[in-house]
């Protein structure tokens, strides 16, 4: 085994500092070279993109016959004139609201006046008044004479100036052509270039993907095939729930606009819907711009009220209704990852990159799941969870924070058992708390924490645990640093020394028995609090309690089953051996169960404590179960 301090194991600090560098002059020139070399990767990006929406209707054309490239060229007409004949009735409508500006001239003055008085009148009125204040307040302490008029730094007005005005020539109409040409050509040749490359993209579909394979993973054809299907199938389904959510929409927008009477309402249906693909601001932008074109059409407010009120309940219905239950988390992005995203890419490709920045980031995510060297994306950007539950656990744990380990305790209770939370989650975050012991890794006073957040969270699960107060529990785990005890004595304060009646039916008690250390009388109390729970009169006794003599009034037939527990089996055969000779002899018509729940990974091979058992339990789960049907049957 080698040595933690071993060369094998920590490489030099030069090596350390070496690959540090070198990860930082490969991130500055990759932002350099998306930066830079924007105004080629925008345009391959987008088509790229694209071929996810297109390459689905390429196939339904071949499976109708066409072959190959008339599907492709068919599927790519129909985009061109799908975007174009939006675009056109877009830029129609737009036209048509400036010409109308002039109608509205008036009501937008007046609206501007009474906003101007509501805001920036009242702040000049207040402005005017604390001026006098504070001139009154100078003259009187300064006593400064008054400005002469015509001295130095006075401004003497001119009162015979002339004003003059400068007009431009009227421009041409072939100028005024060349200047409509020159500003719309950037973006008709950045759409041209978008549509050829998209077009040859599908084309050779499937060379594509095989240099790409070849490039990325040719050794390993299983994982490359897996990564590219995975990201596939994320962005087909992402795009495909993002157009029908966003064509919902903008039906819906153009349903409410028309029946409030507003002007435009398919212009207005049709800019929200083509907004929402910006993340967060797109709404907001085409709700902002038509509450203003309904300030300027009618001389009231309720126009304005209604408009952002539409607005409103058609995305909170869309954003909390529709798109959970749609795709839900299909992308495997964070929330918080989106957002970020939004930034970086706006920040490199402006608003072409707020546009994309989802599915960009999503390929990040599923080339971390699936790149070794990348997996850091995943954990960043991914929507996993960065922590397994018992990890979780334990860091809560040693911060001292119960509160948010019940909190996710109770959520995991409302889909499983209190059973099975013990053995996914309470065991194996105390197997890391035994490791972090063993390698003595952990403080005295973090080992106090941690045994105070697990009693805690064992009392506010159990049942009978309520109407102590934390202040003396924590007392009592100061006191005693055998949890199992100091648990076991907290229901003891409640039920009694023997934890129930003496006098119980026949058959109807079941006995949990540890085998001596802290461990194990923390798994039997946990064990006995679960059998409990059930309302299996369930009671935990110790290696001392089995030896010693019955109480009077106590009758051995009442017990049923006797669950020995043990989580170290290979040290404790021994004893496992003479306690289950000892209760078969004070309990002869027991069930004896030995629960084995060893501090090492699940499936693996069970050591028995005894051979004079009659089954093995390897988890909770199973001793429970076992545990009603014993009483079931009788």
């Amino acid at each position: 085994m080698i040595s933690p301090g071993s060369p094998q194991t920590d490489p030099p600090p030069i090596f350390v500092r070496y690959q540090f560098g070198n990860r930082i002059v490969t991130t500055a020139a990759v932002l350099a070279l998306l930066y830079f070399g924007r105004a080629v990767l925008v345009p391959i990006t987008l088509a790229m993109i694209l071929s996810f929406v297109i390459a689905p209707l390429a196939r339904a054309l071949r499976r109708i016959g066409l072959a190959q490239v008339p599907a492709v060229l068919v599927a790519g007409l129909g985009l061109a004139i799908v975007l174009f004949g939006l675009s056109t009735m877009i830029g129609l409508q737009v036209a048509h609201i400036v010409s109308s500006l002039p109608q509205y001239e008036e009501t937008i003055y007046s609206k501007l006046k009474t906003l101007h008085g509501m805001t920036i009148g009242r702040m000049e009125g207040l402005e005017g008044e604390a001026g006098k204040v504070l001139g009154r307040f100078t003259e009187d302490n300064a006593g400064l004479p008054e400005a002469r008029t015509g001295s130095p730094g006075t401004l003497i007005p001119l009162m015979n100036a002339v004003p003059v005005e400068i007009q431009e020539r009227p421009a041409s109409p072939l100028k005024t052509m060349m200047q409509v040409f020159s500003s719309a050509w950037v973006p008709l040749q950045t759409a041209g270039i978008v549509l050829v490359v998209l077009i040859f993209l599908l084309i050779e579909n499937e060379e594509f993907r095989d240099r790409f394979i070849r490039l990325a993973g040719g050794q390993d054809l299983r994982a490359t095939t897996t990564a590219i299907n995975d990201a596939g199938e994320r962005l087909s389904r992402y795009f495909a729930s993002q157009f029908a959510v966003n064509f919902g929409v903008g039906a819906l927008i153009w349903a409410g606009l028309a029946g409030i009477g507003f002007p435009h309402a398919i212009l207005w249906a049709a800019l929200t819907a083509v907004l929402r693909f910006v993340p967060y601001v797109g709404v907001v932008i085409a709700a902002l711009s038509a509450a203003l074109l309904a300030a300027a059409v009618e001389q009231g407010w309720s126009l304005v009220i209604m408009t952002l009120v539409l607005f409103v309940i058609v995305e909170t219905i869309a954003t909390q209704l529709v798109e959970p239950h749609l795709y839900g988390h299909t992308t495997g992005l964070s929330p918080l990852s989106v957002v970020i995203a939004a930034i970086f890419w706006s920040w490199l490709w402006g608003p072409v990159g707020l546009v994309v920045s989802t599915p960009l980031t999503l390929c990040l995510v599923v080339a971390g799941r699936h790149v070794k060297a990348l997996d850091f994306l995943d954990i960043l950007l991914g929507d996993a969870p960065a922590l397994t539950m018992p990890q979780r656990f334990y860091q809560r744990a040693l911060s001292g924070d119960s509160d948010e380990i019940i909190a996710a305790a109770r959520l995991f209770l409302k889909r499983r058992s209190f059973a099975a939370y013990c053995d996914s989650v309470l065991m194996r975050a105390l197997h890391l708390a035994r490791l972090d012991v063993a390698e003595g890794t952990i403080s005295d006073d973090q080992q106090l924490k941690v045994r105070r957040v697990i009693a805690t969270v064992i009392e506010a699960l159990d049942t009978e645990a309520g109407g102590r107060s934390r202040r003396h529990r924590y007392t009592s785990v100061l006191d005693d640093p055998n949890l199992g005890r100091h648990l076991r004595r907290q229901r003891e304060g409640v039920s009694g020394r023997w934890q129930g009646s003496l006098e119980a039916p026949p058959g109807s008690v079941v006995l949990g028995v540890g085998l001596g250390s802290t461990s194990d009388d923390l798994a039997t109390e946990i064990l006995v609090r679960i059998l409990r729970d059930l309302h299996v009169d369930a009671r935990h006794l110790s290696i001392e309690d089995v030896k010693a003599a019955l109480p009077p009034g106590a009758t051995p037939n009442s017990v049923s089953m006797v669950c020995i527990v043990s989580v170290a089996p290979e040290q404790e055969q021994e004893r496992g051996t003479q306690v289950a000779a000892e209760v078969r002899r004070r309990f002869p018509g027991a069930c004896i169960a030995a629960v084995i729940l060893p501090w090492t990974p699940p499936n693996s091979e069970l050591v028995p404590v005894s051979s004079n058992m009659d089954f093995m339990a390897s988890s909770f789960e199973e001793a429970t179960r076992h545990v009603i049907a014993r009483l079931s049957n009788q």
